[in-house]
């Protein structure tokens, strides 16, 4: 139980990395508020708040939402900024208006739920921020510009926020996965070696550990 009573926002929760962190965050603990632009499913937890239909790039809906999840947990401990999306598509032949999407889904909703959440951490004993940034970031491969940059632009934002929020309480990280065993990645890549992939239950697990008081000498 190593968020035992700890209050944690998780956005981008209902899909499969998402769900998967709310589940994990339950089992360790927490008490969890479920954040989506997609309606809560009938699935959800009894016990988890559901706040669906939320446009979180959107800075006046992200804030009313993280308001009204610090209200429903009575404060908040930790944020996990999960919502995000991907795009296949070379520079030669796509089209600008992929990164302004990408830039939107994966960097902009990391930003505006991050503001949200930053008053109400910083009344918290030790505030956690966990963004999910990519492989990719590091290293781009074909078709994956306007994704690696955007995710690129998380791990900047991620490091960013930890100098400014570490005399605060705050600790701020971000993990890096590569593909993500999920049923939408094995449709689109039906050849490729699953066993080498990773779960959402493993990076859940990862993501647990951040949030937790034993990863407090960790940021950035």
């Amino acid at each position: 139980m190593e968020l035992q009573g700890k209050r944690i926002v998780v956005t981008g929760a209902f899909g499969a990395l998402g769900a998967a962190m709310v589940r994990g965050a339950v089992a360790a603990g927490a008490h969890v508020a479920a954040i989506d632009r997609a309606t809560a499913p009938a699935s959800i937890a009894a016990n988890v708040t559901a706040i669906g239909g939320v446009d979180l790039a959107d800075a006046t809906a992200a804030k009313s939402a993280i308001d009204a999840a610090a209200k429903a947990l009575g404060g908040l401990d930790g944020l996990v900024n999960i919502a995000g999306t991907f795009r296949w598509e070379t520079v030669a032949d796509g089209s600008a208006d992929t990164w302004d999407l990408l830039y939107r889904v994966n960097l902009r909703t990391a930003v505006a739920a991050s503001q949200a959440a930053i008053p109400h951490l910083i009344s918290s004993s030790a505030g956690r921020i966990v963004n999910i940034s990519a492989a990719g970031s590091i290293k781009a491969g074909a078709g994956m510009g306007a994704y690696a940059a955007s995710k690129s632009g998380v791990a900047r934002l991620t490091e960013a926020m930890a100098e400014e929020l570490k005399d605060r309480g705050i600790t701020v990280n971000a993990i890096l996965p590569s593909t993500i065993d999920t049923a939408a990645n094995r449709a689109d890549m039906p050849k490729a070696d699953f066993s080498r992939w990773v779960t959402p239950a493993q990076l859940s697990d990862v993501i647990v550990f951040l949030l937790s008081d034993r990863a407090s000498a960790v940021t950035g």
